[in-house]
């Protein structure tokens, strides 16, 4: 049995299903009296949604980094900022050539395409069907029968038919327009995930770009260790040949050339590596723009925004979170779309037609032939069938709402992770500068110390040899700086206006 209850929310009701038992006749005047009502005033069965509250306090981590979050100026291209001619070029080319962007963006028009569909059935359908039939009627059946006597009866004829038929169905209990507003809401969850997917190409072809960069530094340093190191063996085996080093020093420089070798095949590897995935990002071949990233250049500089936003703004701008904060908008429609089964559904359909046997009367007073006819449709006893698909629908916004929560929890630990990797970056940076100037100067003094004849060419070589690590390491962590600042780009969702 039902039993209805309503709860004005604005211009639009909730009603729900109870399980209190009424008389037969009760409960149809009142279930016909509900959905007049609910006709005439627009109602939707079902809870309006709200966006869910959710508190977060300020990131702790935010103000360890010069960094802060900000409306960029440079809106969704937020890689403009790094001031890198390459970059953007290389980021124009994923953001028009990327195979799996175009899918994502596919994804998007089949959303849209499913919204519109979801409106189109609360609006009425025309068929235009003309018809034209030929028949030879049978003189052995019924009709032959009885009409085969009759004089100048001719068994051939033909049926000319023109006209159309309307139909719709009206959206009494609000069901059609729960049911558009979930495909809505998928729709523009669909949106998001494509902005997302624009936003994690973008921050991965950055990150690789970055790399490439990186590598390239190291490279040039590892190339300088190689050197001094084969110097120095060099040194050892003349002074084996007068018998002053042994085989043991040979073999210990042996080693760390080959380990300096090694260190070189290793950083060219990561570049080729990482240049053939740059490739594939941009849509390409691997290798169709290696050519360009061959030519060395500097590590862009990390930028850092300014005018800064509260957490829950910030989270609420990244395409995951708006993805997930709009299927739970749309489960929630889904439970007014199963509500709205319980109550009585009414179609009309009409025609309006000629109908002749003779082409040059079918357009006339006495071929029009016009027809209306009005259906209800009411589920009475279905074996809990609806109750079943009410609680499946509550129990997926319960689902939805909770994976909402979880989303948030994520994006914000996403932010507090890439401000914190900024932050001990930067002081791993600081720290490693001052160590390279220590080194640099003690090379210097070991230099001189070995032009003076006070020390050994041993000594001079091991001091720039330690000194070219250090730099070496420094390069990797600037390049970790550059890929940290990526990384902060892509927690905060992008840039984007104010």
């Amino acid at each position: 049995m039902i039993q209805n209850r309503t709860l004005k929310e604005g211009t639009r009701c909730l009603i729900y299903p109870g399980a209190r038992r009424r008389p037969a006749a009760a409960i149809i005047r009142q279930s016909v009296f509900a959905a007049v009502m609910s006709c005439l005033t627009a109602c939707a069965v079902g809870p309006n949604y709200r966006t869910p509250q959710i508190s977060l306090i300020p990131f702790h981590n935010v103000s360890k980094t010069a960094f802060s979050i900000s409306s960029s100026e440079n809106a969704v291209s937020w890689w403009k900022s790094f001031h890198d001619t390459e970059l953007d070029k290389i980021e124009s080319r994923v953001l028009t050539q990327n195979l799996d962007l175009k899918a994502a963006y596919a994804r998007v028009l089949q959303g849209r395409a499913i919204a519109r569909s979801a409106a189109a059935q609360m609006l009425p359908t025309l068929d235009f069907s003309p018809q034209v039939s030929a028949t030879r009627l049978s003189e052995e059946g019924l009709i032959g029968h009885i009409v085969r006597e009759i004089p100048h009866f001719n068994r051939d004829y033909r049926e000319y038919n023109v006209g159309g038929v309307a139909s719709w169905e009206l959206d009494i209990a609000g069901g059609l327009r729960r049911a558009h507003e979930a495909a809505r809401d998928e729709f523009q969850a669909a949106e998001a995930e494509g902005d997302g997917t624009r936003l994690s190409l973008a921050a991965e072809a950055a990150d690789t770009y970055l790399r490439i960069r990186g590598d390239q530094a190291r490279l040039r340093i590892a190339r300088d260790v190689f050197t001094s190191n084969q110097k120095m063996m060099d040194l050892i085996r003349q002074r084996r040949s007068r018998n002053v080093a042994d085989d043991r020093e040979l073999s210990s420089a042996t080693v760390v050339v080959e380990a300096a070798r090694q260190n070189m095949i290793d950083i060219e590897k990561d570049e080729e590596t990482q240049s053939n995935r740059l490739d594939v990002l941009m849509g390409t071949q691997p290798g169709t723009y290696a050519v360009e990233l061959r030519i060395y250049a500097e590590l862009p500089a990390v930028p850092a925004p300014s005018a800064n936003a509260q957490p829950l703004e910030v989270l609420r701008r990244r395409p995951d979170v708006i993805a997930s904060e709009r299927r739970l908008a749309a489960s929630n429609a889904r439970i007014g779309e199963a509500l709205a089964n319980y109550y009585p559904k009414i179609s009309l359909q009409g025609a309006l037609g000629f109908e002749s046997m003779s082409p040059q009367q079918l357009f006339t007073a006495p071929g029009f032939q016009p027809t209306a006819t009005g259906a209800l449709r009411w589920r009475i006893f279905d074996f809990g069938k609806i109750s079943s698909d009410v609680s499946r629908a509550r129990g997926s916004y319960a689902e939805a709402l909770a994976s909402y929560q979880a989303t948030m929890l994520r994006a914000a630990e996403d932010v507090e992770d890439a401000f914190f990797h900024l932050s001990q970056t930067r002081q791993a940076i600081a720290s490693q500068m001052h160590n390279v100037e220590a080194l640099h100067h003690a090379a210097a003094l070991t230099w001189q110390s070995y032009t003076a004849g006070t020390l050994a060419l041993n000594d001079a070589l091991q001091a720039n040899i330690t000194l070219l690590n250090a730099q070496d390491r420094l390069a990797s962590m600037r390049a970790e700086e550059d890929r940290a600042a990526v990384e902060c780009f892509r927690a905060l969702g992008g840039g984007w206006q104010s």
